[in-house]
């Protein structure tokens, strides 16, 4: 099983990166090892002048990242909220593609530095899933209060967001291998 899961947040002193780094280490665990991180940090996407596919643009990274999420079997995307919303580096990561998430499941993790964890983020993530043609995961990950949830090395010290975060690795896992047995079904 491919997981990629999609870093939304470019900002410096970003806290929501160590919590994709956990939920990779996380389905790692799990026995999906080939999961891999796709930090849009790195990336430095320009705002969408047209998709990619559409022209000869050779913007740095797309191809890159065309191909990690054409090879993914199921995607997370993990964004903290701003105003109400996920971040717009992620939105516009997003819309460079379209085939790449067809009928794939979508995790969505959200953080926030309050007590409700990025909860109007995770919604909006996850309409923008079912806009894409994919598989949103019902159970969402919502990560709260996040600048004490980790350590200054980056290690979890958040107990209750360790079982969140082991409920949404199997919860993840469950639906992915289903919609991965249907798909095995109807090639047969």
């Amino acid at each position: 099983m491919n997981i990629l899961i999609i870093s939304g947040s470019v900002r410096t002193g970003r806290k929501s990166h160590d919590v994709a780094v956990e939920l990779a280490k996380r389905f790692k665990q799990h026995g999906c090892s080939s999961t891999q991180i796709i930090d849009l940090a790195t990336y430095n996407l320009p705002v969408l002048e047209e998709q990619y596919g559409e022209s000869e643009n050779k913007i740095k990274g797309l191809d890159d990242i065309q191909q990690k999420l054409d090879q993914a079997d199921a995607m997370v995307f993990l964004s903290p909220e701003y105003h109400g919303s996920y971040s717009g580096a992620l939105k516009n990561a997003v819309d460079y593609f379209s085939a790449e998430f067809k009928r794939k499941p979508i995790g969505v993790v959200a953080v926030g530095a309050g007590r409700l964890g990025g909860i109007n983020a995770s919604t909006e993530m996850q309409q923008l899933v079912l806009s894409l043609g994919a598989y949103p995961m019902p159970y969402k990950l919502l990560v709260s209060n996040v600048q004490y949830a980790f350590d200054e090395k980056g290690e979890l010290k958040d107990d209750q967001l360790s079982k969140s975060m082991d409920k949404f690795v199997t919860e993840f896992v469950w639906l992915t291998d289903a919609i991965l047995d249907k798909k095995k079904k109807e090639n047969q």
